[in-house]
């Protein structure tokens, strides 16, 4: 379990938030018939329930956005992953199917609204990452998009650079089909509430499509 610290600048400009991070060994696979099972399930429900316009209403997305705007980020350009995740369901879009491990993540976020980071904790440099903002010039290829401009953006750097943010992680620690030990970061812009309930999940998937060991859990 790596340690994490949430720099000053973040509890200036999101005095509400609240981290869990959950460590474990898995097996990843390229595709679960049976998690896709549950997960058509949650689609349909949550695509009969909500309207792309309720989307930003979500508290954890609203809370989220908001902190982007402290921080002096433009949330509509730079949307949120879980917000981005809703958006495309509500648009009819299909998911792309990933890994295991992903889909995981990705039905916990669009489910719970929590922009979640998924790391393969074995590529993290060092012991402790830190929650801070991002800088001006800082290199961030994110996963899928290629360069991005993480200035001003919320995001978690280990000893040698960002590793991820609530728009997207970065190519260097991505998950694969080779990551035997996943660290997941739920991040709460607004604060505790659901953030157990989301943990709960999040294990309860891993148990029963990732096989996982040696779970752990903290709160930060």
């Amino acid at each position: 379990m790596k340690k994490i610290i949430v720099s000053d600048i973040i509890k200036e400009k999101a005095p509400e938030f609240k981290g869990t991070v959950i460590s474990a060994d898995v097996v990843n696979t390229g595709f679960c018939p049976e998690l896709w099972i549950e997960f058509d399930k949650m689609l349909a429900e949550f695509s009969e329930n909500m309207k792309i316009g309720d989307i930003n209403k979500k508290e954890a997305i609203k809370a989220t956005r908001n902190a982007y705007k402290a921080l002096g980020k433009e949330p509509n350009r730079y949307r949120p992953s879980s917000e981005a995740l809703c958006r495309r369901v509500l648009k009819e879009k299909s998911l792309y199917k990933i890994n295991t491990l992903v889909d995981i993540i990705n039905y916990v976020s669009i489910s719970t609204g929590y922009s979640i980071g998924g790391f393969d904790e074995d590529k993290i440099v060092g012991e402790t990452l830190i929650l801070t903002k991002g800088e001006k010039d800082e290199v961030f290829h994110a996963i899928g998009r290629g360069l991005l401009n993480i200035e001003n953006l919320p995001v978690y750097k280990d000893q040698e650079s960002a590793i991820g943010s609530p728009t997207s992680d970065e190519e260097r620690t991505k998950i694969s089909l080779d990551t035997r030990h996943i660290l997941i970061i739920i991040n709460g812009y607004s604060g505790d509430r659901g953030l157990d309930e989301a943990a709960l999940l999040i294990c309860d998937l891993l148990e029963k499509y990732a096989g996982s060991e040696n779970v752990t859990t903290m709160r930060f």
